[in-house]
């Protein structure tokens, strides 16, 4: 049975450093920001490098301390996003070998260990990048019991059928025309592998054709990177969460021994410093502009994305069934700057409009529109303080149209949309209309109490109040109605909403969607 030993290990560290100083240049040009780094190619191969001369350093004598010299070199020496997650992928491996050898089914495992290890030292994955590559991989050869020669192969093959699908998982990879650059560097890695364990040439397959370069000369924000030590695995969250708030590409990256490289892309070089600081002793501190490519443009002159950013799963579905990019946060949670700038700089086009759908929604998106991280990116938010208004911009949108009239169409969409909730009160309450008493059904609308239904909030009683409301609403003209039910509304709501409707108001086109919130039984717009 074979299995993977230190000389094999010295040659793959070696052929890794070999392919990605041979596809370096090619690697550079096809860098989209904010997906992979404004130099991935170089820092790739810088942390290679560093892993590569660390692992000679040690001379270690066995498998395990082969891979942990080398996962501890390209941790301490890993540059950019790209470099931080390539070390977790030799981390992941090293400590499989430290339990096991490394013949087929241990390296498939350790592919496993590697794809968790990466996964976890990013705050926000997304699909599309290197760790879409990796996981792909990992579910590939997951539970393999062939040599470590077809399990090697099939690894690097699947990579490659990967990688050729990034761009339809990420649109401003498929607008530029290229794959992620990282990505493309994993490949070469799991390339060199193979050829090391089979024997064969260790030469970079799967060439590049598309040389596509993006970079600007002016930096507008920077990437800051240190090692930390002497702090607490359980802190580690938090100092996610702080990074997150001052930008993007946010890695905390362990080396198995208690050190951790940091990593994040930010305008503000002190808060991230001090970050590290208030919880253990940074060191090896590296502070580069970060160069940020002109957005790429979206083909027949059309130069716009429209994002959003909701509250509920089944309402995010619906908007992603219409073309539209969607974060979905959890009820009572405002999305972190890093998710708003995320769903941003991941959109095609210099013009992106941002439908945000809540209050707390359009502060963060606000927010984040004003970031130096999203300088490059001409950001428009259409204030929303209800989904209904999301739903009733996106109706009149018309990517057709100048984008200064389109924006101005859904703002005033969104502003003519009035609407009404219904809610069960939680709590005894004093309102305008009366005292409500915890189960009361409570209509809304425009965010006022109109109406208090006592408890129980049967369906009955639930439909009564929903048309008070509407008769309300519909009191001052419209001829749409649109409902989103919440989680907690009877399956049978919408129906007999629509018949009493009907019977009401004959003249009324009514459409209900499941939207998923919690805070709301229904949430009800009127056009």
């Amino acid at each position: 049975m074979r299995v993977l030993d230190v000389a094999a290990v010295s040659a793959w560290s070696a052929a890794c450093v070999h392919s990605l100083s041979v596809l370096r240049p090619a690697i550079d040009g096809i860098n989209v920001y904010p997906v992979a780094d404004s130099d991935t190619g170089s820092n790739l191969l810088f942390t290679m490098t560093a892993a590569r001369d660390a692992l000679a350093a040690a001379a270690p004598e066995d498998t395990a301390g082969a891979l942990s010299a080398f996962a501890k070199g390209a941790v301490a020496a890993a540059k950019g996003n790209s470099g931080v997650i390539m070390s977790q992928v030799i981390r992941g491996i090293a400590e499989s070998a430290a339990a096991r050898d490394l013949d087929g089914p241990g390296l498939a495992e350790a592919l496993g260990l590697a794809d968790q290890a990466a996964t976890g030292a990013v705050s926000r994955p997304v699909a599309g990048t290197i760790l879409t590559v990796l996981h792909t991989v990992a579910a590939a050869v997951r539970g393999a019991t062939g040599s470590l020669e077809e399990v090697a192969a099939t690894a690097a093959s699947v990579a490659a059928e990967a990688l050729e699908e990034t761009p339809k998982q990420l649109p401003v990879l498929a607008v530029a025309g290229v794959v992620d650059a990282g990505a493309r560097g994993l490949v070469a890695v799991l390339d060199a592998l193979s050829g090391v364990i089979s024997g064969g040439a260790t030469e970079p397959e799967h060439p590049l054709e598309v040389h596509h370069n993006h970079a600007t000369e002016t930096p507008t924000a920077w990437e800051v990177m240190y090692l930390l030590d002497g702090v607490d695995e359980e802190s580690l969250p938090g100092l996610r969460k702080t990074l997150s708030g001052l930008g993007d590409s946010v890695t905390v990256a362990g080396d198995g021994a208690g050190g951790f490289a940091v990593h994040v892309h930010c305008a503000d070089i002190g808060a991230a410093l001090e970050a590290g600081i208030e919880l253990g002793r940074p060191r090896k501190v590296r502070v580069e502009p970060l160069i940020t490519p002109t957005p790429v443009e979206v083909g027949g002159g059309i130069d716009r994305s429209v994002v959003a950013v909701v509250h509920g799963g089944p309402l995010a579905e619906l908007l992603r069934a219409e073309g539209v990019a969607v974060l979905s946060v959890p009820p009572g949670v405002s999305p972190t700057v890093e998710e708003m700038l995320g769903l941003i700089n991941e959109a095609a086009g210099h013009h992106v409009t941002v439908l945000p759908g809540g209050k707390r929604l359009t502060e963060a998106a606000d927010a984040a529109a004003g970031h130096a991280m999203a300088a490059d990116r001409d950001v428009v938010v259409i204030p929303c303080v209800s989904p209904v208004q999301v739903l009733a911009a996106l109706a009149v949108h018309d990517p057709d149209r100048r984008t200064n009239d389109d924006v101005v169409a859904m703002a005033e969409a969104a502003a003519a949309t009035r609407r009404g909730e219904l809610r069960i009160a939680q709590e005894e309450s004093l309102t305008w209309v009366g005292r409500a008493q915890a189960g009361d059904v409570v209509g809304l609308v425009d965010g006022e109490v109109v109406l208090i239904e006592p408890a129980p909030a049967s369906e009955t009683n639930l439909v009564a109040a929903a048309v008070s409301v509407l008769n309300r609403m519909l009191a001052l003209g419209g001829e749409l109605v649109t409902v989103l039910t919440g989680v907690d509304a009877p399956v049978r709501l919408p129906g007999e909403l629509a018949d009493q409707l009907r019977l009401e108001h004959p003249e009324i086109e009514l459409t209900s969607y499941a939207g998923g919130q919690s805070d709301a039984v229904l949430l009800m717009g009127v056009e």
